[in-house]
C-alpha cells in the first residue's frame, strides 16, 4: 500500500497530459465533425467525394499508425513539418475523431424528417439557416448516446500517446512497472482510467436527462 501511494503522484501527473489531449480533441473534433457531416450531405458531388475519402481513410486505418505518420513520417517528407509530441497527438486525434463524429452527425441529420426541411423552406429560410436553427439542434439531441460512447473511447485511446514518448498515464505506469518489477503501476492506471470514464458517463447521463424534456 505504501508503494502504491508512493508512485500514485507520478502516475497522476500523466493524467494532465491525457486530459489535455482529451480536451483538445473534444473541443476541435466536434465542430469539425459537424462541418464535415453537412459537407457530406451537400449536393456538390466533389465535396461529397472528398468527405467520403476522408472518413474512409481516418476510420479505416489504425489511430496508432496515424500517430506514427504525423509524428515520425511527416518530417521525412521533403519540406515536411516536424511536430512536438503534443502537437502531433492533438492534430492526429482531432482529425481521427472528427471522422467518427462526421458519421455520427450525418446519421443524426438524416434522422430528421424531410417535412421539417420543407416547413423551413416554406418559411423562407435558406439551407444554412435551416441547418443552424432547425436541423442541427435536433440532430445533436439524437446523437448524444453515440457521442457518449466516443467520449469514453477517446479517454482510452489517449493511452496510445505513449508510442510517441508522451508522459501520459500509460507511459508513467509502464515506467513504474519496468523500474520496480511490480504490476501496481498498471493497476493504478486502470483505476484512474475507470474513474475518468465514470465521470464522463455521468456527465453524458446528465446532459441526456437535460434534453429528455424536449424529446
Amino acid at each position: 500500500m505504501e508503494y502504491a501511494f508512493g508512485i500514485l503522484p507520478y502516475i497522476l501527473s500523466g493524467a494532465e497530459v491525457s486530459l489535455t489531449v482529451y480536451v483538445i480533441t473534444f473541443i476541435f473534433s466536434i465542430p469539425l465533425g459537424i462541418i464535415c457531416a453537412v459537407a457530406k450531405l451537400s449536393k456538390i458531388a466533389p465535396l461529397r467525394w472528398i468527405m467520403n475519402f476522408y472518413t474512409w481513410i481516418m476510420r479505416g486505418t489504425p489511430l496508432m499508425l496515424q500517430l506514427f505518420f504525423v509524428y515520425y513520417g511527416l518530417p521525412l517528407i521533403p519540406g515536411g513539418v516536424k511536430f512536438t509530441p503534443m502537437e502531433a497527438a492533438g492534430l492526429t486525434f482531432v482529425i481521427n475523431y472528427a471522422a467518427y463524429f462526421t458519421e455520427i452527425f450525418r446519421g443524426g441529420i438524416c434522422s430528421i424528417e424531410q417535412g421539417q426541411y420543407e416547413a423551413a423552406k416554406a418559411l423562407g429560410m435558406s439551407y444554412a439557416q435551416t441547418m443552424r436553427r432547425i436541423i442541427l439542434p435536433q440532430a445533436i439531441k439524437n446523437v448524444l448516446p453515440p457521442m457518449g460512447n466516443e467520449a469514453i473511447n477517446l479517454i482510452k485511446d489517449t493511452a496510445l500517446c505513449y508510442v510517441i514518448s508522451m508522459a501520459d498515464i500509460m507511459k508513467n505506469a509502464k515506467v513504474c512497472v519496468s523500474r520496480d518489477f511490480s504490476i501496481t503501476g498498471f493497476v493504478l492506471a486502470a483505476f484512474l482510467y475507470l474513474a475518468i470514464t465514470f465521470i464522463i458517463i455521468n456527465i453524458f447521463r446528465m446532459i441526456e436527462r437535460r434534453y429528455m424534456y424536449y424529446r
